[in-house]
C-alpha cells in the first residue's frame, strides 16, 4: 500500500496546459478562476489570453467578474467554460430561480457547468429533478457537486448523476489522496475532479506558519502541487488582482513539480496542519 500511495509522488508526469475533462466535452485550461475576491473584467480577459478559460461564478457573484464573463462571451462564447453555482435547497423552485437569475445577469442562455454547492449527502430528489430539467432544456450542459465529506463522493459516483466533482485538497489537507481519488472509477466513467482551497485559505503562504529553514510556498506552488497529482484534472484559484491572475497563468505554464518540490510542499503542509510528516496521512 505504501508504495502505491507514493507512486505519483515519485514520478510526476508532464501535463498539458489544456485538456478535455473526463466525462465531459469541456476543453479547459487546468486552472480556473473563482469570482469571490474581486478581480476586474480585464483580469479575466488577461487570464483567457494566457490559457485560462474556466470561470466559476460561485459563492459570491461579484459584478466585475460577471462583466468579465459577459465580455469574453461576446468575444468567444464557445471558448470559455462558465460554471454557475447554487446553494439553494428548499423549495426546489428557489434553486431554479437562482440558476436562471444568474444566467440573466450574465446574459447567457446556458451554463457549461451547473454546480450544486456544499452537500454532505445526496441532494433531495426535488433539487435533482430541477437540475435534470435545466439540463434537458439546455440551460446547463453538465452537472457538478461539491462538498466536504470525502466518503460522499464515491457514494455519488456509483449513481452516475454528476459529470464533475469539486473536492477540497491541498498540501496540508491531503485526505482526498486516500478517501476520494483511489475510490472513484478508474475508467472513462470517472467524473472529472476539480480541487479547491489549494492555498488552504492562504495559510500555506504565511511565513509565520512555515517551518524554519523551509522556503515559503507561493500560490503558484500550491496550484502546481495539486495539479501534479494524476487524479486531479484541474484546480481552482481565487484571485483578487492582476498579480494573482498572473501567478496562476505562470503556474499553468510551468508544469508539474518534481520529486524534491513535492516533498518540500508536503513538509510544509504537515507543519501547517500540525502533524508529524507522513505522506500517507490525511486531514
Amino acid at each position: 500500500m505504501e508504495g502505491a500511495a507514493r507512486l505519483w509522488f515519485a514520478l510526476p508526469m508532464p501535463w498539458q496546459a489544456r485538456s478535455v475533462l473526463p466525462h465531459t466535452t469541456l476543453e479547459v485550461g487546468r486552472i480556473g478562476l473563482g469570482s469571490s475576491f474581486g478581480v476586474d473584467p480585464s483580469d479575466l480577459e488577461y487570464a483567457y489570453d494566457h490559457g485560462i478559460n474556466y470561470f466559476y461564478w460561485g459563492s459570491v457573484r461579484r459584478p466585475g467578474f460577471g462583466e468579465g464573463i459577459r465580455r469574453l462571451a461576446r468575444r468567444d462564447r464557445d471558448g470559455i467554460i462558465v460554471v454557475l453555482q447554487s446553494y439553494a435547497r428548499w423549495p426546489a423552485a428557489l434553486f431554479r430561480q437562482s440558476v436562471l437569475g444568474g444566467l440573466r445577469r450574465l446574459r447567457l442562455d446556458h451554463a457549461d457547468v451547473l454546480l450544486l454547492g456544499g452537500y454532505t449527502q445526496r441532494p433531495s430528489q426535488a433539487i435533482l429533478d430541477e437540475a435534470f430539467a435545466l439540463r434537458e432544456k439546455g440551460r446547463a450542459r453538465h452537472l457538478m457537486i461539491s462538498g466536504h465529506r470525502r466518503s460522499f463522493f464515491h457514494e455519488m459516483a456509483r449513481e452516475e448523476i454528476f459529470d464533475l466533482f469539486m473536492v477540497r485538497y491541498n498540501a496540508a489537507n491531503r485526505g482526498a489522496e486516500s478517501d476520494v481519488f483511489p475510490k472513484l472509477p478508474g475508467d472513462a466513467s470517472r467524473p472529472a475532479l476539480c480541487t479547491y482551497t489549494a492555498t488552504r485559505r492562504a495559510t500555506l503562504l504565511d511565513p509565520r506558519k512555515v517551518p524554519e529553514g523551509e522556503n515559503v510556498p507561493s500560490a503558484g506552488d500550491c496550484y502546481r502541487f495539486n495539479l501534479s497529482h494524476p487524479a486531479v484534472d484541474m484546480t481552482l484559484c481565487g484571485p483578487a488582482n492582476r498579480e494573482h491572475v498572473h501567478e496562476a497563468c505562470e503556474a499553468l505554464a510551468k508544469g508539474p513539480m518534481d520529486e524534491a518540490e513535492l516533498a518540500w510542499m508536503r513538509r510544509v503542509g504537515d507543519h501547517v496542519y500540525g502533524r508529524s510528516p507522513d505522506p500517507l496521512s490525511g486531514d
